[in-house]
């Protein structure tokens, strides 16, 4: 019992996380007003510059194909197809919250650790994940303005987003690359709680975000298990896709696994910086289905990493 707790620890925590959020909501206001979110967002993408290997990512930029259909396939047709399947079956604040997390880049340590687990092309995942997270900064203004103010609804500065996104994702990444030489080996020892202290983070935005929508949780009823059966078919979906793209791209068995999974899975820091920005106000439920998508792609995810490393065991 006490191994599975330990295994299962970051879903217990969002679990716990998310249970207190709702009874006490007044402590995410307490750690907001001292600015413990924006410390933990900075320092977050400032680790993911440190764990960056660029050397290695550089000799995958050379075989520019899968990278480029990652990018598109992550940051285009992964919010076009979720939003066109939304709109028609989730309340209006949902369809938002999808929106704004399927416009995000892919995640960055989980995505990484799958496919390690499942014995994929990991120079592959994380060059994926550095190009997603830059392209990311200018496509999410431009896409969610494409997707939501259709009908008007909703109009988005997108300069201004630009600009936001560049401060708060892209100068702690380079400050972060800009330090890892001078401590790489250091990085190398405390490599497992680094990505603890990651981990954490998220946990720490699921509490933000359930506190500052614990007014309006009661109300969504059924709503929420329509969005839970939604994210969850939208992420089979996507590794359905996803597969098929790597394989009309005739990639080798590794690239295909590391295509397949970090390409359908998607960070919750980025869409929170969004969210927070620019939508909490009048849409407080529209992190719900992020939340959601984080924990279906971690326990999917496991289950899917299992079955591409025993594939490779198979073919070995």
């Amino acid at each position: 019992m006490g191994h599975f707790l330990l295994k299962q620890w970051f879903l217990i925590g969002i679990a716990g996380a998310s249970v207190l959020a709702y009874f006490f909501p007044e402590w995410g206001d307490t750690l907001n007003k001292y600015g413990f979110f924006s410390v933990g967002i900075f320092l977050a993408f400032f680790i993911t510059g440190l764990y960056l290997e660029t050397r290695s990512i550089f000799r995958q930029v050379q075989e520019f194909r899968a990278p480029v259909a990652a990018a598109c396939s992550s940051l285009i047709l992964y919010p076009l197809l979720a939003w066109l399947m939304a709109l028609p079956v989730l309340p209006y604040e949902f369809v938002i919250g999808v929106c704004i997390i399927g416009v995000g880049p892919v995640t960055v340590s989980s995505g990484t650790i799958m496919t390690a687990i499942a014995r994929g092309n990991v120079p592959l995942s994380l060059c994926i994940c550095i190009l997603t997270s830059f392209l990311a900064i200018f496509t999410i203004p431009l896409m969610l303005n494409i997707l939501l103010s259709i009908g008007g609804k909703i109009e988005l500065p997108v300069l201004k987003m630009v600009g936001g996104l560049i401060l708060k994702v892209l100068v702690p990444i380079i400050l972060g690359q800009i330090v890892r030489p001078f401590i790489k080996s250091v990085i190398q020892r405390i490599n497992s709680p680094l990505s603890v202290f990651q981990s954490c983070i998220i946990i720490l935005i699921i509490f933000r975000a359930v506190s500052s929508s614990a007014d309006n949780l009661n109300q969504a009823g059924t709503a929420m298990i329509s969005i839970i059966v939604f994210m969850t078919f939208l992420h089979f979906f996507m590794l359905f896709i996803n597969y098929g793209i790597a394989n009309l791209l005739k990639l080798e068995r590794p690239s295909i696994t590391a295509f397949t999974i970090h390409t359908s899975q998607k960070t919750l820091t980025v869409t929170y910086i969004v969210w927070a920005g620019y939508f909490a106000h009048d849409y407080p439920m529209a992190f719900i289905p992020a939340i959601i998508c984080q924990l279906i792609q971690m326990t999917v995810g496991t289950f899917v990493a299992e079955f591409f490393r025993k594939r490779a065991l198979l073919q070995q």
